[in-house]
């Protein structure tokens, strides 16, 4: 797919706000898949991904709200998962610093808590390209 200018404006604007969420083996593979056969789908999922995550709530944003909290992101690798309700960014904005939402790291039961974005990604988790958006009680429920 050759992009055209406002798309090409568009994958450098999205890349800039996915940067600090996805790793960079998956952040590289969206990028080299919008060239290609399917290019219209990564743009669109890549531009999508962007908004979900400038849209989020910041940290403390759904305090209070428990299993009500709608966890927007899912990050996953093996029996493990990492639903975020809330992101955080440091103060001088250099990028993200943790996020909060509810980890279940494959023992049973889960727990809400703080979550380190970028230890996720150093560990080689995936952040799942297909979720929608649900509650904390839907997922504890679906588990």
């Amino acid at each position: 797919m050759k992009l055209s200018k406002e798309q090409k404006e568009q994958v450098i604007a999205a890349l800039k706000t996915l940067k600090g969420f996805i790793g960079p083996m998956q952040l590289n593979f969206m990028a080299e898949a919008v060239k290609g056969e399917e290019g219209q789908f990564f743009l669109d999922k890549m531009v999508e991904l962007a908004s979900v995550i400038e849209k989020m709530p910041k940290s403390y944003e759904t305090d209070g709200m428990g299993d009500k909290a709608v966890a927007h992101l899912h990050y996953f690798v093996k029996n493990m998962d990492w639903y975020i309700t809330e992101k955080d960014s440091d103060p001088d904005g250099d990028g993200q610093l943790q996020a909060f939402g509810w980890a279940d790291l494959g023992h049973g039961g889960g727990e809400l808590g703080y979550i380190p974005i970028a230890e996720l990604i150093a560990s080689n988790v995936e952040l799942d390209f297909h979720f929608e958006p649900l509650t904390i009680g839907q997922i504890k429920k679906a588990a």
